[in-house]
């Protein structure tokens, strides 16, 4: 689970670190396994040419010396004598039992522990029935020192085991413990050095394997349905990275053609619902104006004397719906064409003043943080947004009896922030969501389409615009730019 939320390059990098300490440790064991075999092996064959040394002499004193006879073995004063003079020789502890394991006689030195005065059964039976008649036992004594004893058979002249004769020794391994430390050691700096441009070596190949890779996640976390998401070019890649990079590339092509096709298609969509809305909302004056026609046409006569009275509120009817399509057009005209930018450093306090002395209500209230705040906006269009969310404010507050409209203007580290607050009507939590869009309208009268060209111009500017508000709870329109 942990290696699955690393990335690629602290998996390599885990990965050759642990197979070189994996290494080192394989190694190490190894050695030491390797030393304590050729320390006990050495020991073993040590102990046999003695043994075999202590044998020889041992049989030419009891076999070949006529001093002392086969059948006295057991009673030879001069055994134990003899015993002690190989053992000095040989400088190992030596003792002779009988075949059945009796102690007849030994060297007079407890090396290894307190001298058997009797052999086991079981090392006299190993004896008997191994093929070499030849039995090697590994102890300690209290002294946590390690004894290697050999035990085997004297033969007679006739090559009849007679005795069996015992030899412990002592396996010291000082020597060969000094020098696997020794060896240990220089095999540690061997692979710390290893370790270390184990580390490096690791960091660069990781760093290289990784470059290309990170270089298409970039690419890929940057890319976006309808943005500009630019190609990936790589020269001297493996296969791998070419097969991704090129399906990259091809997707690429494809977002592009998706997003051509889907922004011609909304465009249509958004002219014909707009050509609807047009057609809808000039049809509406124009129906009074057929009306109030007809009605003139059947009614119209020259001789009546109030003649003059009815053409001038004929005219007057036709003149009101004639400056109601004038608006339409024109609503529609500033919604569907958003003048060329004029963008200047503007003093936001000033301007948005200047803005609210166009409304002579005695309920409007200016609150500006500071007396310079400078973003970088089109004034004509900042005094459009400003006088769009008074208007909308006005209306909402008309049926209040304490009527409130409070104006801020703040900045931060990197935005200016205009806010207009009401204490109106509110709008409808439902209604949030849908209160930007064109042609939504929660009032009477109008196309809904002010606060879709305020939204039009903010975002023109890198800007945005939210609404906080609840039925019968006000309003707070907050208008936020990039800080100049």
């Amino acid at each position: 689970m942990f290696l699955n939320s690393v990335s690629l390059r602290t998996r390599i990098f885990i990965a050759m670190i642990f197979l070189v300490v994996v290494s080192s440790l394989l190694i190490a064991t190894i050695t030491i396994i390797q030393y304590n075999e050729q320390a006990r092996e050495y020991h073993e064959k040590r102990l046999e040419r003695k043994e075999t040394a202590i044998k020889s002499a041992i049989t030419y004193e009891l076999f070949r010396n006529k001093s002392i006879q086969p059948d006295t073995i057991a009673t030879s004063s001069l055994l134990n004598q003899k015993i002690k003079e190989i053992s000095d020789i040989h400088n190992l502890d030596v003792h002779i039992y009988s075949i059945n394991g009796e102690l007849l006689g030994s060297s007079g030195h407890a090396e290894g522990g307190n001298i058997q005065k009797k052999l086991s059964n079981k090392i006299v039976r190993k004896i008997a029935f191994d093929p070499s008649h030849r039995v090697l036992i590994y102890g300690e004594d209290n002294k946590a020192k390690h004894y290697l004893s050999a035990y085997s058979y004297i033969h007679n002249l006739n090559s009849k085991p007679v005795a069996i004769v015992g030899v412990p020794y002592l396996q010291d391994n000082t020597l060969q413990d000094y020098e696997l430390r020794e060896f240990l050691q220089r095999l540690m700096l061997v692979y710390l050095l290893i370790l270390f441009l184990a580390v490096l070596t690791a960091f660069l190949l990781s760093k290289y394997i990784t470059k290309t890779m990170e270089y298409v996640s970039e690419k890929l976390k940057s890319t976006s349905f309808g943005g500009r998401n630019e190609k990936i070019i790589l020269k001297n890649t493996n296969d791998s990275i070419f097969s991704l990079v090129n399906s990259y590339n091809n997707m690429i092509d494809q977002l592009e053609a998706s997003a051509m096709n889907l922004a011609e298609s909304e465009r249509k969509q958004a002219w014909q619902e707009m050509a609807k809305q047009v057609a809808h909302e000039i049809k509406n004056p124009l129906t009074p104006m057929r009306l109030t026609v007809q009605s003139f046409e059947r009614n119209f006569d020259p001789g009546d004397p109030e003649i003059r009275n009815k053409v001038a509120e004929f005219s007057d009817i036709l003149l009101q719906q004639i400056d109601t399509m004038s608006s339409i057009a024109s609503a529609f005209s500033s919604f569907a064409q958003m003048p060329a930018q004029n963008k200047e450093t503007l003093n936001i306090v000033s301007e948005v003043k200047l803005a609210l002395d166009l409304f002579q209500e005695p309920f409007i209230h200016y609150y500006p943080e500071k007396k310079v705040i400078y973003a970088d906006l089109d004034k004509i269009q900042l005094t459009r947004i400003i006088t769009n969310l008074m208007t909308n404010a006005i209306q909402a507050v008309r049926n209040e009896e304490d009527p409130n409209i409070s104006v801020q203007v703040r900045e931060t580290e990197n935005e200016v922030t205009i806010s207009v607050s009401d204490n109106g009507e509110g709008i409808a939590e439902s209604d949030t969501a849908k209160i930007f869009e064109p042609k939504f309208t929660t009032k009477n009268s109008g196309m809904g389409l002010g606060l879709a060209m305020v939204k039009k111009i903010v975002e023109t500017y890198n800007g945005s615009i939210t609404v906080k508000s609840g039925l019968n709870e006000g309003a707070t329109f907050l208008v936020q730019f990039p800080k100049h």
